[in-house]
């Protein structure tokens, strides 16, 4: 029975070779550099959550089966053929870009074998993110299920694994701009700021083994005034008697460890704390060890920062966000992590940084994250380079701003209780799940009325569950005296049209200067950008007009601001650099310099 195995997976192995061989990126639109060099034996090879890691660990990232079926169907006959994971079926790099649509289901199929080295082990079976709706098998049993395209998930599949090869089916449904949950810019009919639907699993599936005794999740505060931080650890299996051990680390020197029961916070007391900024971004390592009746049972790597998110008055008494006591004001593009090839998912973990790195060198210090979340290795990247994140909760709820009003009672919309009901636990599943990282320092629950209701209590809730953090109620929807900040939208120039003495005022969004650059256009026609220009320095010198004006209104009250936008998205062409990458289309440096003009505007105590 050992050679029949062995057999088997010699078989395995050289069928999914030949599956390798035969793929190819599909349709003929443009695609990144890390798109064209794509190795699909090797996709994302990189640890998924480096906030949480354990030493070992599996990646099932490559090329599943998939197969798309009515809804109506248990289970297809047969599987189409097969797709590179974890890109959703309508994209290039998938190697299908078919669409699903609502009335049919998108079902996956791979075969994987558990390393015999993790024997007497619990084996979590991890996903990144699936959009939207999936059910899991493994080996013909239904493991779980879960709902949210945003935030991952996992389950312990250790009861259901067999000898020799294991299979897992994973079935997807998802609704894109036809059902109540939130899906961001995603619609059946991409038009103007709507984009291309995204199905199934877009983000790494990976294997992890633990001890039935292990940690789930580690949440970290700071605390600056007090220059302490606390671990708040949730385990599985534990009992009383547990023990958490935490040692952090200033680079490789041990300067603290600490214990505590597991039903106990871990508090550590710091002698002169190193702070995080953007421009001195220091994270301190950590170790967090679970011992039970006097033996390790778990351990994982993590890391977190000193830093303190706050607002307060200026000597003119204009109300400013404020980094570790200090006024900052927050200056960042609107990012919405889109890709031409990948669509949701960045080809490579060098892309995913990329843009990361050329908003630190243009001189901005914030990245407003637009209707969209990412995976963790996003967030750890702003955390390690230094990069201030506004958070965004992904709208939703069936139609595109220009239909959405018909859905409106008075000022806001009149959502379903099962929509309600999806939105507030898919907020609280990204704030859970991003609330570890130092980066973020504003919560954004609403986008420009999309899906907007009520607005006051959600506001008063996301502030309550984080009062570590701002919270923005609506950047330029529905304004409404909660929250920290008045978000006001203008384009393509800065204007103060409104201004709260109570809150801090910032401008949203604004600017989206358009230049179509032949050869790196997702379509040749029905390209636009707020304000369109022929050249480089035209959209150079426009920037810069605009970036004085608005230094000019910083100083008078506006706290912070966000330019439109990282990257061209599709049809609009109003990026600071291309949708594919290849070409950044402002002069760099005099960008750097009138960045570092507007944020330097502002009075600093």
């Amino acid at each position: 029975m050992k050679s029949l195995s062995v057999w088997v997976l010699a078989i395995m192995v050289l069928a999914q070779m030949s599956g390798y061989a035969q793929w190819q990126p599909a349709g003929d639109k443009i695609k990144t550099e890390w798109g064209e060099n794509l190795d699909p034996q090797n996709v994302l090879q990189e640890y998924p959550r480096p906030i949480m890691q354990r030493e070992e660990w599996k990646n099932l990232n490559g090329l599943w089966e998939y197969a798309i079926a009515p809804k109506s169907f248990q289970e297809p006959g047969k599987f189409d053929g097969q797709i590179l994971v974890p890109f959703a079926i309508e994209s290039s790099l998938s190697g299908v870009q078919k669409p699903v649509g609502d009335e049919n289901v998108l079902w996956y199929k791979k075969y994987f074998s558990v390393p015999s080295a993790w024997k007497g082990k619990d084996v979590l079976l991890h996903f990144g993110a699936v959009d939207w709706r999936s059910d899991i098998w493994v080996n013909g049993v239904k493991v779980g299920s879960h709902e949210g395209g945003y935030t991952p998930f996992s389950f312990n599949i250790t009861p259901f694994l067999v000898k020799g090869k294991q299979e897992i089916k994973v079935k997807v449904w998802d609704p894109t701009d036809g059902g109540p949950q939130p899906r961001g810019k995603q619609v059946n009919r991409p038009e103007g700021i709507w984009y291309t639907p995204v199905t199934g699993i877009w983000q790494t599936v990976w294997l992890e083994p633990v001890s039935t005794t292990h940690i789930v999740k580690v949440k970290t505060t700071s605390d600056i005034d007090q220059s302490k931080v606390t671990f708040n650890a949730c385990i599985a299996g534990g009992k009383y008697g547990d023990v958490i051990q935490v040692k952090i680390k200033d680079g490789n020197q041990v300067i603290k460890t600490v214990k505590a029961e597991i039903s106990n916070k871990v508090e550590v007391k710091l002698d002169n704390p190193k702070l995080w900024s953007p421009d001195s971004p220091f994270l301190y390592d950590v170790e967090v060890a679970l011992w039970s009746e006097g033996k390790l049972k778990d351990k994982v790597d993590s890391y977190f920062a000193m830093r303190k998110i706050s607002m307060g008055r200026d000597e003119n008494g204009i109300m400013r966000m404020q980094l570790n006591n200090k006024n900052i004001f927050q200056f960042g593009p609107l990012d919405q992590g889109w890709w031409p090839d990948g669509l949701y998912t960045a080809p490579t973990d060098e892309a995913l940084v990329y843009d990361i790195r050329k908003t630190k060198d243009m001189g901005f210090n914030m990245i407003r994250k637009h209707v969209k979340v990412e995976p963790a290795r996003w967030y750890t990247h702003c955390d390690r380079l230094g990069v201030i994140v506004w958070q965004d909760m992904p709208n939703g709820d069936r139609e595109p701003e220009w239909q959405m009003f018909k859905y409106f009672n008075g000022s806001e919309l009149v959502r379903t209780p099962r929509s309600e009901e999806i939105y507030r636990k898919e907020w609280k599943d990204i704030m859970d799940y991003l609330y570890s990282y130092p980066c973020i320092a504003v919560w954004v629950p609403f986008n420009e009325r999309w899906g907007q209701f009520k607005t006051e209590e959600i506001v008063k809730w996301t502030k309550d569950y984080d009062p570590s953090r701002l919270v923005n109620p609506s950047s330029g929807g529905n304004h409404y005296p909660v929250g920290d900040m008045l978000d006001i939208h203008n384009y393509p120039g800065p204007a103060m049209k409104m201004y709260d003495g109570q809150r801090a005022t910032v401008l949203g969004e604004y600017g989206g200067i358009g230049l179509a650059l032949t050869d790196h256009l997702w379509v040749q026609d029905r390209n636009w950008g707020y304000v369109q220009f022929k050249s480089s320095k035209e959209v150079t010198d426009e920037y810069v007009k605009y970036a004085k004006k608005l230094a000019q209104l910083a100083k008078v009250g506006f706290a912070g601001a966000v330019y439109t936008q990282t990257t061209d998205v599709e049809v609009e062409v109003n990026g600071l650099m291309t949708y594919d990458r290849k070409v950044i289309k402002v002069d760099e440096k005099r960008i750097r310099e009138i960045n570092k003009e507007v944020i330097n505007s502002i009075v600093i105590p």
